[in-house]
């Protein structure tokens, strides 16, 4: 059961980024996942999630507007596009998996599976 998230780097304040969460292991479809991050001296937060069937998301207010989640079951994968990006987006960026509920979940307790973080930097 791995998750490998990927797709962080560089980035000026206004510019935009696509985030990509592979699953492999096992069928991730049955799963509800979401994005977190973490920023130097910070609690790990929530940003975005998805059900398994795409239907509902959920954000953080933080990112409303301007993160899209969005997910492609054929292929296990999870994507965060983030546009208009700021100086305090700079975070490691992690995905998770869960079992699904509803509401769905925005805490960082309520996921079973992680991957390894991605780094976004944003200079302003």
């Amino acid at each position: 059961v791995q998750l490998q998230a990927s797709g962080g780097g560089l980035v000026q304040a206004g510019g935009s980024l696509r985030l990509t969460c592979a699953a492999s292991g096992r069928t991730f479809s049955y799963y509800d996942r979401g994005w977190f991050r973490q920023a130097p001296g910070k609690e790990r937060e929530f940003v975005a999630a998805i059900s398994r069937t795409g239907g509902r998301t959920s954000y953080a207010d933080s990112v409303k507007g301007r993160f899209t989640i969005s997910r492609d079951n054929a292929k296990n994968t999870v994507y965060l596009q983030m546009n208009n990006l700021e100086p305090e987006d700079t975070a490691v960026y992690y995905c998770a998996a869960t079992a699904p509920r509803a509401p769905l979940g925005v805490g960082e307790n309520e996921y079973k599976y992680w991957g390894q973080g991605t780094q976004v930097t944003v200079s302003s």
